[in-house]
């Protein structure tokens, strides 16, 4: 305890960002590190996962290290250790839950392990204090794309999911084919800045009636193709044009479905959460589309939709407030469902 507040430290190793965060009582943030890889793996046009793992376990000592100085206190002042153990990539989530499992050891500090995408709903906790379940999720990511029925702090229930590519994973793809680079998502969102939505129009996939399901992989072989096509012809391409056709194909599918799923179940709020929530065009078209229907709009500050550990230390608190707790034999799981 400090000053009365429990404190918890949350660990993110799932991608390639190692991060630690750390929060008093479940809401206040105390400190938030983030060390990114991206200048590393933007050679790559991609996330390499050895090379991740490895600069996981060069980072994390550190990162928690300076997480401690940021907010101000010791390890011995911490009263939860919270750990992101799926779902990612097997070799990153290990170097965070063994140097999870090891500070719970030898500090006899209580573990939770969480799961990433409950993480991601949680870091709205922290930037709105008054927000409480339930309230319907959209959880966008580089490697997931749900619509969420959050029931409670602890219960979610999935409504749907991307059956192929993720909206993340295409916007990379799409960017890294017409010369954008990586990451994809703010380079897309950039250029679609300059662009016209309907110079390229790309088809709409909504999937069988009443799915809140999501695919990606066709509108983005639609994308490629129309770029090979008009390349082959000798055609100059527009790219702020295709970026801001290809972006709005995946935004207005996404809107459509938050808004009709919160419409179902008869929920007054959206929560976003993720880095592609951080989208501009998303928050725009959301904003309005919603607002139609009198729903509210939440999504935190773009430093809390990319993965950090502030997100884990509050998901942990509130699942170690309704009783969980993770043993010394916690491991990773890369295939965690939501």
């Amino acid at each position: 305890m400090l000053n009365g507040k429990h404190i918890t430290l949350g660990i993110e190793t799932s991608c390639d960002e190692t991060a630690v965060g750390i929060v008093a009582d479940g809401r206040e943030m105390l400190a938030n590190v983030i060390s990114s890889q991206i200048d590393i793996h933007t050679e790559f046009g991609g996330v390499v996962p050895e090379i991740a793992s490895r600069r996981h376990l060069e980072n994390i000592n550190s990162v928690i290290d300076m997480a401690l100085d940021e907010a101000g206190i010791t390890i011995d002042e911490v009263d939860l250790i919270g750990v992101t153990y799926g779902p990612g990539l097997v070799g990153a989530l290990l170097i965070g839950v063994a140097a999870a499992k090891a500070i719970s050891f030898a500090k006899d500090i209580p573990l939770v392990g969480v799961n990433h995408m409950h993480g991601h709903i949680a870091a709205n906790y922290i930037e709105h204090p008054e927000l409480e379940p339930p309230f319907m999720g959209l959880v966008v990511s580089g490697g997931h794309t749900n619509i969420i029925n959050v029931k409670s702090y602890n219960t979610c229930e999935k409504l749907g999911s991307t059956r192929d590519d993720a909206a993340g994973e295409a916007f990379d793809k799409v960017a890294r084919v017409i010369g954008l680079g990586y990451p994809g998502g703010p380079k897309v969102d950039k250029a679609a800045k300059n662009g016209d939505k309907d110079a390229v129009v790309f088809k709409r996939v909504y999937l069988e009636q009443g799915s809140y399901d999501f695919s990606f992989s066709g509108l983005k072989t639609a994308a490629l193709n129309y770029i090979n096509t008009e390349r082959q012809a000798g055609r100059d391409i527009n790219v702020n044009d295709v970026a801001a056709g290809f972006q709005e194909a995946i935004v207005e599918v996404l809107v459509d479905k938050a808004v009709g799923a919160a419409l179902e179940f008869d929920q007054k709020r959206i929560v976003m959460a993720g880095g592609v929530a951080s989208n501009s065009r998303l928050r725009e078209l959301i904003s309005e589309r919603a607002g139609e229907h009198g729903i509210e709009i939440c999504a935190p500050s773009p430093v809390l939709c990319t993965d950090n550990g502030v997100m884990i230390a509050c998901s942990a608190y509130y699942a170690y407030q309704a009783g969980e707790r993770s043993g010394l034999d916690l491991d990773a799981d890369p295939s965690l469902e939501f």
